[in-house]
């Protein structure tokens, strides 16, 4: 069966995260749903952003920025802050979210976020739409509650994180198996 591609006939679900950048004093953020991990050592990632969103020039001018993962509460603000603009509107004083410093960067993270991930661009590729953010993971900021104090482990699971699809924000499901479960041996 043929399909036609269309514009917005991508690969989905991805994340949906705000993007932090700027100073304490000075910050902006940003929706983004193209991101993803390209390198697990050393660790990296990317997002993706339109030279046209207010934040795009202070993410070039000072080349950090930090991931923070979405949740079910959080949707609403998230929403919020992709459609409108830092030019406009102070976004932490219309979504209530809270601002915390960074610590291996500039800009702040959000407190509300389950993990935010510090970043330092490392390279920008233009793609056409959008420009492309290759960046150094430096650091990672966990919500306490949602670490598993035997193992260490982050319980990404009970995080209730969201995704985007194709204009639409949905929560996660179930868990339905660990990496390795399809050939693991079963238990006796």
């Amino acid at each position: 069966m043929k399909v036609d591609w269309r514009p917005g006939t991508m690969l989905y679900p991805l994340p949906a995260v705000i993007i932090t950048c700027g100073t304490m004093e000075e910050s902006n953020m940003l929706t983004v749903s193209w991101t993803g991990t390209i390198c697990s050592d050393p660790a990296m990632l990317y997002i993706s952003v339109r030279p046209s969103r207010h934040s795009y020039p202070i993410i070039k001018e000072r080349m950090e920025f930090t991931v923070n993962l979405t949740t079910k509460a959080m949707a609403r603000a998230t929403d919020w802050v992709g459609v409108r603009s830092g030019a406009e509107y102070d976004k932490w004083k219309e979504t209530g979210l809270t601002p915390e410093p960074g610590v291996k960067v500039a800009c702040p993270c959000i407190k509300e976020s389950p993990l935010a991930i510090e970043c330092r661009v490392k390279e920008i590729i233009p793609l056409g739409t959008h420009d492309m953010f290759i960046a150094d993971v430096l650091n990672v900021r966990a919500q306490e509650s949602l670490i598993d104090p035997a193992t260490g482990a982050f319980d990404l699971g009970g995080a209730d994180l969201i995704s985007y699809i194709h204009g639409g924000y949905y929560s996660q499901g179930e868990k339905l198996g660990k990496f390795g479960f399809s050939v693991q041996k079963k238990k006796k």
